[in-house]
């Protein structure tokens, strides 16, 4: 009796401990570990103008991205993710989780349409839930501004590539409404940055969704804070310096003790641009296409999912991804309902995530201006009709002859065909701009 006595104490002593450690802060003056109950937090890094072929992991033949592909090897490096390929476009997917013939975002000028009360992002499906959000960096063709759509704090600059204040949209950029002037010799990326810092750090005690959205590697492409006087590759010094700021935001993760909390995704907002495309070779083969294209290079973007204990460390995937299944799956995480009578696109990939089968999409879709396709793992089928075979992808596209009797290729064609039909781009908003999905009628 008096053995289980002293148990029952020593239990009670151990049961006080532990609750204490929830409360008492670390040497450091850091909290301890979060609550078991403590949702998730989200940090989505959107790299600009970024395609496979920059990245290393990739195998990308003249590039090295060391803590992207940390974040590979210790997570999960998708092959077939897919977006718009313009940025305006591409976010408007990403933000919405929705089509752009249902949007409007069919454009870079369209995307600037939408309005919060029709169209519902991201900060606002997972505020109910606890989130607070922040926006961070280009806010680009999206509308009004970040806070009108639901993000609690951002910083925000005008235009594309911005970096230094000799940039004639350089010299100002907006925090929470207020103006604030870039300083001679400040680097945009290392102001956003410390301010992605600030608002972890300030939140790390309660769930929080950041989006990052980069400067690097948008034109106009100049001198990093650590390019030599004389380097012959200022473009290279912009992707080694993007991944040097990708790991020191994980290094501030890891030293706030928040890395076993937080789910990182890295994401290319389109293909690489021209003309740098060429360069952005894998296995010395160039992909087919870049930005701007509805080519492979166009759409096919870098991702990598990284959340240390829940997705498997170092597995590669090649399930197809669509940028209009983020906001089902951060939502999906955060237990937050989608938007209420609201068509989602988006399939969530939390079950993959975390290491499970899922259920993965059987095709993706993708729209610029009035052009689009459905892309399946092998085939391709345009608006115009025309079958592309996609063995060889991501490098050549092989058209496929109309009166073709290949058994395969018919097949393909039929469950193609039945999926835009089910979507039905030609019966939603249809595009009004100039055609290659760069800019809204102008003639008008």
């Amino acid at each position: 009796m008096k053995h289980r006595g002293v148990v029952s104490v020593a239990g009670v002593i151990a049961a006080a401990i532990l609750a204490s450690a929830t409360v008492v802060l670390a040497a450091d003056g850091l909290p301890g570990l979060p609550p078991p109950d403590k949702k998730p937090n989200i940090v989505f890094i959107l790299a600009d103008d970024y395609g496979t072929g920059e990245v290393s992991s990739y195998g990308a033949d003249n590039y090295k991205t060391p803590n992207i592909d940390a974040l590979a090897r210790g997570g999960i490096r998708f092959t077939n993710a897919y977006t718009a390929p313009l940025c305006g476009p591409s976010r408007a997917l990403i933000m919405t989780g929705r089509y752009a013939f249902r949007t409007g975002a069919t454009n870079q000028d369209a995307t600037g349409l939408m309005k919060p009360s029709v169209e519902t992002m991201m900060p606002k499906v997972l505020k109910p839930t606890g989130y607070v959000s922040a926006m961070i960096g280009k806010w680009g063709q999206l509308p009004l501004g970040p806070a009108d759509f639901g993000f609690d704090d951002y910083l925000a600059f005008t235009g594309s590539g911005i970096y230094w204040n000799t940039q004639d949209k350089g010299k100002t950029y907006v925090v929470n409404g207020k103006k604030t002037p870039l300083r001679d010799k400040e680097y945009m990326p290392d102001v956003m940055h410390q301010r992605a810092v600030d608002f972890i750090t300030k939140h790390r005690e309660q769930p929080f969704y950041l989006y990052y959205s980069l400067s690097h590697v948008h034109a106009e492409i100049l001198p990093t804070p650590e390019s030599a006087p004389d380097s012959k590759d200022v473009y290279a010094d912009n992707i080694t310096y993007m991944d040097k700021l990708v790991g020191k935001l994980v290094a501030e993760l890891d030293r706030l003790k928040l890395r076993e909390n937080t789910l990182i995704v890295f994401v290319g907002d389109n293909g690489t641009a021209n003309p740098r495309a060429s360069r952005a070779t894998i296995g010395g083969r160039p992909l087919a296409g870049a930005k701007g294209s509805m080519l492979e290079g166009g759409a096919l973007v870098p991702m990598v999912v990284n959340w240390p204990g829940t997705t498997p460390a170092g597995q590669v995937s090649h399930n197809l991804i669509d940028s209009t299944d983020f906001l089902p799956t951060f939502a999906e995480l955060a237990g937050a309902a989608l938007p209420a009578k609201t068509i989602i696109d988006g399939r969530s990939f939390l079950a993959q995530v975390r290491g499970q089968q899922g259920k993965p999409r059987e095709w993706i879709f993708i729209e610029l201006a009035r052009m689009w396709y459905v892309r399946e793992a092998g085939w391709k089928l345009t608006q115009t009709s025309e079958l592309f075979n996609m063995s060889d992808a991501p490098f050549t596209e092989k058209l496929v002859a109309a009166g073709t009797t290949d058994p395969a290729a018919i097949a393909a064609r039929k469950r193609l065909q039945a999926a835009l039909d089910t979507l039905n781009p030609a019966g939603g908003i249809l595009d009004q701009g100039t055609g290659d999905g760069r800019h809204a009628n102008r003639k008008k």
